[in-house]
């Protein structure tokens, strides 16, 4: 019983070591990754909005899009981005009440998602 205990915790500290970022993200900011712990480049960004705000904060961009009827704030690496501009991102970890230290200010709801780019 104590080998399959230590088998079983064995085995989640390696999952847990195999899938941890490369580089730390700031305190209290999701790390959104896609499978084996790599972005899932190759795949199409399935959400897309107008860019109604950003804000820059040199490791993230904050931008709040409009997606018809309702504006969402989605967070992603640091990217070149502008108000007007048109974005597709893929799907995110959503934090509610999302409390950004860096920004000093709570955000009702953010998605923080891996990719994101400008669509031409």
């Amino acid at each position: 019983m104590r080998s399959l205990t230590a088998l079983l915790a064995l085995t989640a500290f390696s999952a847990s070591a195999i899938a941890a970022p490369a580089a730390p993200a700031p305190s209290g900011h999701p790390v959104t990754q896609g499978a084996a712990g790599a972005p899932a480049a190759n795949k199409p960004l399935p959400n897309k909005g107008k860019v109604v705000s950003t804000i820059d904060t040199g490791m993230y961009t904050y931008i709040e899009v409009s997606r018809g009827k309702e504006n969402v704030w989605i967070a992603v690496t640091s990217m070149p981005v502008k108000k007007g501009d048109t974005v597709a991102y893929d799907e995110g970890a959503v934090m509610t009440n999302f409390y950004s230290k860096t920004l000093n200010r709570t955000f009702p709801q953010v998605i923080f998602v891996g990719r994101a780019s400008v669509v031409k």
